[in-house]
C-alpha cells in the first residue's frame, strides 16, 4: 500500500484526538451552564480525559501485541468515535465525565500507534519526512483546537465539538480497514496478563495526572488529598518499574529500550522541550489578557501565528534532516527556543504587539527545528518489534512534560506574585517620597476631571495599588520565564550524546 495513503489513514484520527485534548477548554463555560455545574466540577471533564489518555499511552505496545495492531487501531478509533457521540449526548456532568474517560481510553493509543506505523511505513532515509507529518499533526492540534472549539460553541452548540468527530471517525475506520496491514511481528500474540503491573500503572498514572491538574488549585501539599495522591503515585510507579524489570514474565512496558542511550537521552530532551512549550503557551495568555488587557482574539493571534511558524518550519526540517547531521537542527532549535523564553523574561508593562509576538514566533521556529530530528534520532536504534512500546513511552513522557510545565508555571506565577507584591507594598507608605509624588500627581489629574479632594485622594491610592499588583504579576511572569530559559539551556549538552542507530530500520510498507 502507498505509504502516503497509510500516513493519511493514521494521521486523520490522530489529529482529531489531539484536537480533543484542548477543544473542551474554551467550551467549559457553556458546558457547565448547560449541565448546571460549578467551574471546579466542570474541569473534571478535562481532567478525566487526560487521566485515561495518560494511562493508555504507555500500554499501547502491550495492547497491540495482545489484540494485533490493526485490530487495536480500529477498536481505538471506534471507541473514540462512539464515545464522542455519547459525550455530545450527555444529560448531566457525571455522564459527561464517564464518557470522557471512555473517549480518553479510545484516543490514548492513536498518537503512539500512528507514530510507530509511520516510522515503519517510510524507509529509514525518509524518517525525517515521516516525523514531519506526525509533528504537523501534534503541533497543529493544540493550535486549531481552541479556535475550532470557540467557533463551534459560539455558532452552533457545545455538543458539536464532539459530534464533529463522528464522520471523521467513521472515515478513519474505513481507511484503516482498507489501507493498514499488520507485519508478522505485530500480529495477535497469546499473552499472560500482568495484573499487578497493570494495576500499579493505572493507579500511579491516574494519581499523578490528577495531582498535576488539581495541585495548584488545592494549594499543593497543604491539601491532604493532593499529598496522599502524590504518595500513592510515586510509590505505585516505583513498584511498577521494579515489578516490570525483575519479576514480570510478560511485562506491560519493556524497559529494555532504555538501554539505548539515544532513546533515553531523547526522552529527557523531549520531556523538557514540551515542558518549555506548554509552560510558555500558558504564560503568554496570563501576561497578555491578565496583565496587558488584550482581548481573547488578540491573544489568540499571538499564540496562533506562532504556531503557524512551527507548521511552516517542520516540512523544511523534514527534508533537511535527511541531508545533514540531525544534531545541528536540534541544537539550533533548543537555542532558539531558549532565546524565546529569555525574551519573555524581559517583558514589561509597556511593550507593543510586535515585542510580544517575536518570542512566540521564535518558540514556534525552535520547536519546529527540534521536534523532527529529536524524534528521528530517538527512535533510530529501536527495533521494529519494539517500536510500539518505544513510541508509547515517548508520547507519555512528552505529555507528562507538558503537564509538569503547566503546573510549574501556574504555581510559580501565583507564589512569586505574592512575594513581589509584599516587597513592592513596603514602599506604599505616606512617608515614601516616590509614593507621595505619584499620589499627588494622580490626585491632581483626577481633580481636573471633576473629582473632589477626598475622592481624588482615595482613587489615587487605588490606582497606585492596582499598578502595584500588575507590576508584581509582571515580575512573577519574568521569574517563571527565566527559569524555563535556564532549564531549556541545560538540556543542550544532551543533544551531543545522541547518535543515529547503527542498524537502520529496514524499508517496508504496511
Amino acid at each position: 500500500m502507498n505509504r502516503w495513503v497509510v500516513a493519511m489513514s493514521v494521521m486523520l484520527p490522530t489529529l482529531i484526538e489531539i484536537i480533543d485534548t484542548s477543544v473542551v477548554n474554551v467550551a467549559l463555560d457553556h458546558i457547565r451552564g448547560s449541565l448546571s455545574a460549578g467551574i471546579d466540577e466542570a474541569t473534571w471533564a478535562i481532567t478525566a480525559y487526560l487521566v485515561s489518555n495518560a494511562i493508555i499511552i504507555p500500554l499501547t505496545g502491550w495492547l497491540s501485541r495482545m489484540f494485533g495492531r490493526k485490530l487495536y487501531l480500529i477498536l481505538s478509533i471506534t471507541v473514540f468515535t462512539v464515545s464522542s457521540f455519547l459525550c455530545g449526548s450527555a444529560w448531566n456532568l457525571q455522564s459527561l465525565i464517564v464518557f470522557r474517560i471512555i473517549q480518553g481510553i479510545g484516543g490514548g493509543a492513536l498518537q503512539p500507534l500512528s507514530q510507530a506505523i509511520l516510522l515503519e511505513a517510510f524507509p529509514h532515509k525518509q524518517h525525517g519526512t515521516a516525523m514531519a507529518l506526525f509533528g504537523v499533526g501534534v503541533m497543529f492540534g493544540p493550535i486549531i483546537g481552541p479556535l475550532l472549539g470557540g467557533w463551534i460553541t459560539d455558532n452552533w452548540a457545545w455538543q458539536w465539538i464532539f459530534f464533529i468527530n463522528i464522520p471523521i471517525g467513521i472515515l478513519s475506520v474505513i481507511m484503516c480497514m482498507v489501507c493498514i496491514t499488520d507485519p508478522p511481528y505485530m500480529q495477535r500474540t497469546k499473552m499472560t496478563v500482568d495484573y499487578l503491573g497493570l494495576t500499579l500503572l493505572v493507579v500511579g498514572l491516574a494519581a499523578m495526572q490528577i495531582v498535576l491538574e488539581k495541585g495548584q488549585g488545592e494549594d499543593w501539599f497543604s491539601s491532604g488529598y493532593i499529598f496522599w495522591l502524590t504518595v500513592v503515585s510515586v510509590a505505585s510507579i516505583i513498584v511498577f518499574v521494579v515489578v516490570e524489570c525483575f519479576f514480570a514474565r510478560s511485562p506491560i512496558i519493556n524497559f529494555n529500550v532504555f538501554r539505548d542511550v539515544s532513546f533515553t537521552t531523547g526522552n529527557i530532551v523531549m520531556f523538557f522541550a514540551f515542558f518549555n512549550l506548554f509552560a510558555s503557551i500558558v504564560l503568554l495568555p496570563i501576561y497578555l489578557q491578565g496583565i496587558m488587557g488584550y482581548t481573547a482574539t488578540m491573544a489568540g493571534k499571538v499564540l496562533g501565528l506562532g504556531g503557524i511558524a512551527t507548521l511552516l518550519t517542520m516540512p523544511v526540517v523534514g527534508v533537511l534532516v535527511n541531508k545533514v547531521n540531525p544534531r545541528w537542527p536540534m541544537a539550533a532549535g533548543i537555542l532558539i527556543a531558549s532565546a524565546s523564553t529569555y525574551l519573555l523574561s524581559q517583558l514589561n508593562l509597556y511593550v507593543d504587539f510586535n515585542t510580544v509576538f517575536l518570542p512566540r514566533v521564535l518558540l514556534g521556529i525552535g520547536m519546529g527545528l527540534l521536534f523532527i530530528p529529536l524524534t528521528t534520532m530517538t527512535m533510530s536504534g529501536i527495533r521494529r518489534e519494539d517500536m510500539g512500546n518505544a513510541t508509547g513511552i515517548y508520547n507519555l513522557l512528552r505529555n507528562v512534560g507538558g503537564s509538569v510545565g503547566v503546573a510549574f508555571v501556574m504555581t510559580m506565577v501565583s507564589r512569586h506574585s505574592q512575594t513581589h507584591q509584599l516587597q513592592l507594598t513596603e514602599h506604599l507608605s505616606p512617608f515614601d517620597r516616590g509614593y507621595q509624588m505619584a499620589a499627588s500627581y494622580i490626585a491632581r489629574m483626577l481633580r481636573y476631571q471633576g473629582y473632589g479632594d477626598y475622592a481624588s485622594a482615595r482613587v489615587a491610592d487605588g490606582v497606585i495599588y492596582g499598578q502595584t499588583l500588575k507590576q508584581a504579576a509582571v515580575l512573577a511572569f519574568n521569574d517563571a520565564a527565566y527559569v524555563i530559559f535556564a532549564v531549556m539551556l541545560c538540556v543542550l549538552p544532551l543533544v551531543f550524546i545522541m547518535k543515529r542507530g547503527k542498524t537502520p530500520t529496514q524499508q517496508g510498507l504496511h
